[in-house]
């Protein structure tokens, strides 16, 4: 055999070969990709069946490469007819309010603005006693907007150094502080998935609410770690923010829409509402990995000038300050910030 033949028959076959991987790796995308959206969509009477179904045409996708002629091409057609189906069903899931509710976002939050004057409904003020033992309550509060003074990051790790949950809380002249999170609104008895956040799985809600329910909660009731960072706001910016929160909260009550863990969580709602203030700021990693979205905020001038990150990390630790807190809920803003650079009351 010529060699210089063999060598020219082999270059020939390195495009088909990539084809094929190339090929083959899209067909696992897109198995997984079903696998998992039948998973936390499909019905659950038809969920073990469906699933049986679309592994056995993955499997029938995946050999197709190998099979010759006619028999390729069934594969090929039954497999493309399937995800078709599929797709056409995923894009009939649609976001509702009509669902049995778990009691923490049972409501959602309405807002009256009237020149200077906002009033909300439904303002979360909880009394928890353990993350399953409370007593709930919904509150009407009015707000004047020109008494806004601050806002403050809160970060809760609940699941290590990189995933937190984002919170700011807006402090007024006489001393009251209302937070506001994006969150699942989950139903009896749903638990957070972040897996189950790319599938549709959860609705959002924002919540407003008083810093001893939504604070507390996560520091004493779940035992989470804490963090709470003084914001470098001008007047102007915090009426922008607070506003903002209003208008996505109204957006969601006139409209549902599904939570996504990627584009559409507590952390990206406020890099979205920042980027009204400052267009320019960048996609980050930090976006993602939200346990370090306040150090993404300092290094873009978004906190408290005068401190380095690390100094504003160790002395915004609240956790022990909140869990040894016994006063009244009116006393909670103040004890939480004993030492914080920027938010301490006694050092005001």
């Amino acid at each position: 055999m010529n060699p210089g033949t063999a060598a020219h028959r082999n270059r020939s076959r390195t495009p088909g070969s990539a084809v094929t991987l190339a090929g083959t790796l899209l067909v696992l995308a897109l198995a997984l990709w079903g696998t998992l959206a039948l998973w936390y969509q499909a019905p659950s009477p038809w969920r073990w069946p469906l699933l049986l179904g679309w592994s056995l045409l993955a499997a029938g996708a995946l050999a197709a490469p190998w099979q010759r002629g006619r028999r390729r091409r069934r594969l090929y057609v039954v497999a493309c007819l399937a995800l078709t189906g599929l797709l056409a069903w995923w894009w009939t899931i649609a976001p509702s309010h009509d669902r049995e509710w778990a009691d923490d976002v049972a409501r959602l939050l309405e807002a009256d603005v009237r020149g200077n004057m906002v009033t909300l409904r439904n303002v979360r003020n909880f009394d928890w006693r353990s993350d399953s033992d409370y007593a709930p309550r919904w509150e009407t509060r009015r707000y004047e907007l020109d008494r806004l003074v601050e806002a403050d990051l809160i970060l809760s790790y609940w699941m290590g150094p990189h995933v937190a949950h984002t919170l700011v809380s807006f402090g007024f002249d006489d001393g009251r502080k209302l937070v506001f999170s994006l969150e699942i609104r989950k139903e009896r008895p749903e638990s957070f998935s972040a897996l189950g956040g790319f599938f549709r799985k959860f609705e959002a809600v924002i919540i407003a609410a008083d810093e001893s329910d939504i604070v507390r909660v996560r520091s004493n009731a779940r035992g989470e770690d804490v963090y709470l960072y003084r914001l470098d706001l001008d007047p102007a910016a915090l009426r922008t923010l607070f506003l903002g929160y209003l208008e996505e909260a109204e957006g969601i009550r006139r409209q549902p829409r599904f939570y996504n863990t990627l584009s559409s969580n507590c952390t990206t709602i406020v890099f979205d509402l920042a980027r009204r203030l400052a267009p320019s700021l960048p996609i980050d990693y930090r976006l993602l990995l939200s346990g370090h979205f306040a150090e993404y905020a300092h290094d873009h001038g978004g906190l408290v000038p005068g401190y380095d990150y690390a100094e504003l990390q160790a002395r915004g630790r609240i956790g022990e300050r909140a869990r040894a807190h016994t006063g009244t809920p009116g006393d909670f803003p103040h004890a939480i910030r004993q030492g914080i650079p920027g938010a301490d009351p006694g050092a005001r």
